[in-house]
């Protein structure tokens, strides 16, 4: 399969991913029960960050369980047919796993959501500051990730393979 290292040269690659999708799938489990929803986040500082409501099935999921999973993944195209040949589909995607919380503090969560809100700033500029009335109906969870892998396919395939220390 092309490239396979361990180390700070996969971090970068897998961060690269992380920080410019917008969209990923948390995935958690509970007595047997898989759950996998799809969620916007940012990625900063070796963690995961995400808003959301502030009750719900996940928060249960990650309060029993705080195990978790993420993805992120992009795909150049459609995929062609192979017709019994390698398949050389371009890809890149992201697997990371850790420990989620869901963060509790008023003060910690709005400091997770302006950290999510200047991630979405746009051309014409940041975000509108988060509220006291924001903080106290938004959700925040955060993962804190202790390893990576992913894949890139197509004519330039990788792997990496990140744990952290």
């Amino acid at each position: 399969m092309g490239e396979q290292r361990n180390g700070s040269a996969d971090l970068a690659a897998m961060e690269a991913i992380l920080t410019e999708e917008d969209l990923g799938h948390l995935g958690l489990t509970l007595g047997g029960e898989v759950y996998v929803v799809p969620i916007n986040y940012t990625y900063t500082e070796g963690r995961i960050l995400m808003h959301c409501a502030l009750e719900g099935r996940k928060l249960d999921m990650i309060r029993a369980n705080p195990s978790a999973c993420f993805t992120v993944a992009r795909q150049e195209g459609r995929p062609s047919p192979h017709a019994g040949d390698l398949c050389d589909n371009a890809f890149e995607s992201v697997l990371c796993w850790g420990q989620a919380r869901v963060i509790d503090d008023p003060a910690e969560r709005r400091t997770i959501l302006e950290e999510f809100q200047a991630r979405y700033a746009t051309s014409q500029g940041p975000r509108a500051p988060v509220t006291e009335q924001q903080v106290q109906r938004c959700g925040a969870i955060e993962i804190r990730v202790s390893r990576m892998t992913g894949r890139r396919g197509g004519k330039q395939k990788a792997s990496w393979n990140w744990e952290a220390p």
